[in-house]
């Protein structure tokens, strides 16, 4: 795995920005191993998706285009190979810092643990299952573009999948995974199918990696959105450190030997669930939150991308059966007005909620593909809401 570390995190390729010179060599690079490994092209382009970066929603992404990488290991079973497991990992970091560093802008950042560890990983898993006996199930293989951008890449995957999403039965995803030394691995998604606490353990078994279980489908990466799609999802992360987002986060700082743990779990994950034959139980709703702390309250239903806008709240989707839902929002809306609270982020928005109580009838105001909308909702109950 070091070697596409080392390659990825490089400073000739400058960063990994969405859209430039230097995230198209990464991509050529990760479609030369996906070649190397045999694996069926699932791209428009070969092993390319391309797609566009801007949107009404995204307005700070670059103008231009990115791409998806996709390789498929196409399945053995005559039944079971039309379905498939989703192994991915985002290939974009910051560039020069422009957008998203917590550190100095005009430096280049490298990206080494996010998330050219998690691009590693995948690859390795990828070598590795290829090349033993053929799974019963496909396994599709994708490095997502445009994740520090608002998970861009992945949204345009869920929209145009190499294969149905109906015939997708979980995805993992890798993200910040070269830190593991003798800490933890976070293992997010845990509730999202009640079979993960059986096939996670079981794949683990003869690695004995520390493992912290977390329950939370949604967050901050890849992984959202096929669960708002309801796919079951596996998150594997190392957590954060002094380096995040910032032009420190090198290849040298990298635990070799821990990265390599990560992407043999990642393949015994894969390898079970491209071998069982049952399909996984989806649990909706995993981790959503209004982003309140406390369990009651009004509730809302929505779950925020946590991406930064010009202004509102991006929607990374929302909660089945919720108000939100009811009153026709979506993903990619971007929630502007609550009642009458203006929302300019996250906090506006905690706050504008605070104010009202469950079973109060609020306007919402929301922007979808640039143009003003507005719904009218009655707020739940947050103690009554799905856990």
């Amino acid at each position: 795995p070091m070697e596409t570390v080392r390659y990825l995190a490089d400073d000739a390729l400058g960063g990994r920005m969405s859209g430039s010179a230097g995230e198209r060599c990464a991509g050529e690079y990760i479609a030369a191993m996906f070649a190397s490994l045999d694996l069926e092209p699932g791209g428009e382009d070969g092993f390319f998706q391309e797609l566009p970066l801007a949107s009404a929603a995204q307005p700070h992404a670059p103008p231009g285009r990115g791409r998806n990488v996709v390789g498929i290991l196409r399945g053995s079973d005559p039944e079971l190979g039309e379905t498939a497991v989703v192994v991915g990992a985002h290939y974009d970091h910051l560039g020069l810092g422009e957008f998203g560093s917590t550190g100095e802008a005009g430096e280049i950042h490298n990206g080494a643990d996010d998330n050219a560890s998690g691009v590693a990983a995948v690859l390795a898993a990828a070598r590795a299952l290829r090349g033993g006996p053929r799974p019963a199930r496909s396994i599709v293989f994708i490095a997502f573009t445009g994740e520090e951008l608002g998970l861009i890449g992945s949204a345009w995957y869920a929209n145009h999948p190499a294969i149905p999403l109906e015939e997708t039965v979980a995805m993992i995803n890798l993200d910040m995974v070269g830190r593991l030394e003798d800490d933890e691995l976070i293992v997010y998604g845990m509730g999202t199918a009640p079979e993960w606490e059986e096939i996670v353990p079981a794949a683990n078994a003869d690695l004995g990696i520390p493992l912290a279980w977390e329950e939370a489908g949604f967050g901050p990466s890849d992984h959202t959105s096929f669960y708002a799609n309801d796919i079951p999802v596996l998150h594997f992360f190392t957590n954060v450190h002094a380096d995040y987002h910032r032009h420190t986060d090198d290849a040298e700082k990298i635990d070799a030997p821990g990265l390599e743990r990560v992407a043999r779990l990642t393949e015994n994950v894969a390898r079970a669930l491209a071998e069982r034959r049952e399909r996984l139980a989806v649990i909706p709703g995993v981790g959503e939150r209004d982003q309140r702390a406390s369990g009651s309250g009004a509730w809302l239903g929505t779950v925020p991308d946590f991406t930064p806008v010009d202004f509102g709240v991006l929607l990374a989707g929302v909660t089945e059966g919720s108000p939100a839902a009811g009153g026709g929002l979506a993903r990619g809306d971007v929630l502007v007005g609550l009642g009458g609270y203006e929302i300019g982020d996250l906090q506006a928005f905690t706050d504008a909620l605070a104010a009202y109580r469950p079973g109060d009838e609020v306007v919402l105001r929301y922007l979808r593909d640039g143009e003003e909308r507005q719904a009218t909702v009655r707020l739940g109950d947050g103690a009554d809401r799905p856990q």
